[in-house]
């Protein structure tokens, strides 16, 4: 599209990235703008999943989290044979759901990023419902090849949108770049316990 940038039209399956198993259809559009900014995106999908079930998962996985008897923590999830301990699953599924914010803000039309590796994760105690974690993930950059460190604050209730603040360390160390100014960035100051990276 002259002086906007390229659009793209998509058409693609998903799946449960526990199971496997097909999560539904999706119709989308992709228009990467000319300036440096996030993709512009708008997307339909069908679930094969019911809400309702979705909803379920959702509150298992939470009652996991908070029934812990102390703070979860744990470093390299998973480890160098690819394991995971079954204990460590739910802040897996968190970082996984949490990064694809920061991937989503990063690419470009020539970089895709993936999760290689929860570096550290801890888990905050709070008063309120909510569960929150402070995460140091690495993103695998394609095409380079480069092991991107990001530290991620991450916020969950069920019902809620993810809250993710980010900032991820340079190519070349000399300068970070943050999440943006929009609600739950890093770049506002924060009156939360421990808000500060």
């Amino acid at each position: 599209i002259p002086e906007s940038g390229h659009k793209y039209y998509l058409q693609f399956s998903t799946e449960d990235y526990r199971t496997g198993e097909d999560a539904g259809n999706c119709l989308a559009t992709v228009l990467y703008p000319k300036k440096k900014s996030p993709p512009v995106v708008s997307i339909k999908c069908s679930h094969t999943k019911d809400q309702k079930e979705i909803q379920e998962e959702d509150n298992r996985l939470y009652q996991r989290i908070r029934h812990q008897t102390k703070p979860i923590t744990g470093s390299n999830i998973p480890d160098s044979y690819g394991n995971i301990e079954p204990a460590l699953e739910p802040v897996w599924a968190l970082a996984v759901a949490g990064s694809s914010s920061i991937m989503w803000e990063k690419s470009t039309e020539t970089l895709v990023y993936s999760l290689a590796q929860v570096k550290s994760v801890r888990q905050w105690i709070r008063k309120d419902d909510f569960t929150e974690f402070d995460y140091t993930v690495l993103l695998h950059e394609i095409p380079t090849q480069e092991i991107i460190s990001c530290h991620m604050r991450l916020m969950w209730l069920p019902g809620h949108p993810l809250k993710v603040k980010h900032f991820c360390a340079s190519k070349s160390h000399d300068v970070d770049e943050g999440s943006g100014a929009e609600s739950g960035s890093a770049a506002a100051p924060s009156a939360e316990k421990g808000a500060n990276f």
